[in-house]
């Protein structure tokens, strides 16, 4: 029999040498365990992995695994999920009502691209996965099915912020066979965590307390510029790109930033819509003229669900729908589904320069159809390239990113897409104060507002240096607290 520890074991599965692949796994007792998130690596983490399958395959055993937990849904913490079941995995597979209501479209996507086309075959995927799912409201506590075992395990789930249906997860484990029950241990998986002021979702509030913490690192060595100054970097961007008759392409996440920004344009286009984005006297634009072109059927489909999930919106956008606007959905916005007119609406911007705002997946530029817009109009110097989000190592977007510092009139930076060079002309910026991950402050901060300290922080979801000095700030605020980096 498995004595009752202190400290609670867990092991990581993924997340650990950067930010995709989260995979963590708790360890009730030597024959029960629980699985919080399994997503897919992405960029230079697949190269920990091996070949491609391998990175792929569930490396691990799943003889204790009674449960899957998810915190939300993006690709890289949902994306092995077709491999978890391929590996045996029948559990139940419990996350928040909103999560369960996206996740089998990301999921169909994942297979399509990385199992087979075959519409039967993922029909009856789609009809396993939902069979597994159970839902679950913010706050509802949950027992998890053991088997022989003296201990108890219920989850919980509590907003994180970061997406809609996000969640970080509280498992608390209690000794059945202590004469009292206060033989317990409380521990957090923090997921991805929300910033505050991010658009249409409530900011994340952080719990009383547990005895360890799993928390993300994504941001921990840097803080994002306040809403307001990033609204005006937003709009001075947009005036510039329509200046120079550009397109402005921002490659985005299909569910999550693709809504958060179309949030934000909307709000731009209502409070400046009569005013001028350009005025000469052969070109004229005004904001409520704005083409905002939305290039990607799936974040079409997620779109559309965060409308129909509108309750879940923060109060500031409730409001707006109270006033009549519809945030994520006005006239000047464009979407594209077919691959034909993805193909006709490159080509016909690649000869005219029309001004637009373009926004496709994916948000790494590491697949999807930003590939072929980056292609088409990354050497014409009348385009300028947005990124709002983090770039993984080994991506195309980081890439992007780390070359055009080097852009000099002495110095050509190139990029390369599918084995061949683009030369960078395009202009190419970041905007990291849209990014949906908490910022280091706001990681600091979901610690100092609990009541009960951890006794052991883990940090994981995050590159080495941002890893380092957030268990450094950690460490010289919490000097009880065991703060480490998981290898």
């Amino acid at each position: 029999m498995t004595v009752f520890n202190k400290n609670a074991k867990i092991s990581h599965h993924g997340a650990i040498d950067g930010v995709t692949g989260s995979c963590h796994e708790l360890h009730i007792d030597d024959n029960n365990s629980i699985l919080i998130d399994c997503g897919l690596f992405q960029g230079a983490e697949t190269s920990h992995h091996g070949s491609d399958q391998e990175h792929l395959a569930i490396d691990f055993s799943l003889k204790t695994v009674k449960a899957l937990v998810l915190t939300h849904v993006h690709i890289d913490h949902v994306g092995r999920i077709p491999y978890l079941l391929a590996a045996g995995f029948n559990g139940p597979v419990y996350c928040s009502k909103a999560s369960a209501l996206l996740l089998t479209d990301v999921l169909e996507d994942a297979v399509k691209i990385g199992f087979t086309k075959n519409r039967q075959l993922i029909k009856k995927f789609i009809k396993h996965i939902n069979s597994l799912l159970r839902p679950l409201d913010y706050g509802e506590k949950q027992s998890v099915l053991l088997s022989n075992s003296k201990q108890k395990l219920s989850i919980k789930l509590k907003p994180a912020g970061h997406i809609l249906g996000s969640a970080y997860i509280e498992c608390e484990i209690i000794n059945a066979a202590a004469a009292h029950q206060t033989d317990k241990q409380k521990i957090i998986f923090s997921g991805d965590l929300g910033a505050p002021y991010t658009p249409l979702l409530p900011a994340p509030k952080s719990p009383y307390g547990c005895d360890q913490l799993v928390i993300e690192s994504t941001y921990g060595d840097r803080n994002h510029a306040d809403r307001k100054h990033r609204q005006t970097q937003l709009k001075l961007l947009i005036e510039r790109a329509m200046q120079n008759r550009g397109v402005l392409l921002i490659p985005a996440f299909s569910i999550g930033r693709t809504q958060e920004l179309l949030y934000e344009l909307e709000n731009l286009i209502h409070r400046y819509k009569k005013q001028f984005i350009v005025k000469k006297s052969n070109n004229t634009l005004i904001w409520d003229d704005l083409e905002i072109i939305v290039d990607s059927p799936l974040a079409s489909k997620f779109t559309e669900k965060y409308r129909q999930l509108c309750d879940y919106w923060d109060a500031e956008a409730q409001n707006k729908l109270h006033q009549g606007r519809h945030p994520l959905n006005f006239s000047q916005l464009i979407t594209i589904n077919d691959h034909k007119t993805h193909l006709q609406t490159i080509e016909y911007l690649q000869q005219t320069a029309r001004p637009a705002i373009v926004i496709a997946a994916s948000g790494m530029c590491s697949g999807g159809r930003i590939v072929n817009y980056l292609k088409a109009l990354l050497e014409d110097a009348r385009t300028e390239v947005l990124f709002c989000g983090y770039q993984a190592r080994g991506t195309t977007g980081r890439a992007l990113q780390d070359y055009a510092r080097l852009q000099s009139k002495k110095h050509s930076a190139y990029v390369v897409i599918d084995k061949k060079k683009y030369f960078i002309k395009a202009r190419i910026m970041t905007l990291s104060g849209y990014s949906a991950h908490a910022d280091q402050t706001n990681l600091l901060n979901f610690v100092k507002r609990m009541r009960k300290k951890p006794r052991q922080i883990r940090l994981v979801h995050g590159d080495s240096q941002a890893k380092e000095i957030l268990q450094r700030l950690f460490q010289e605020q919490y000097p009880e607290i065991d703060v480490r980096i998981p290898e």
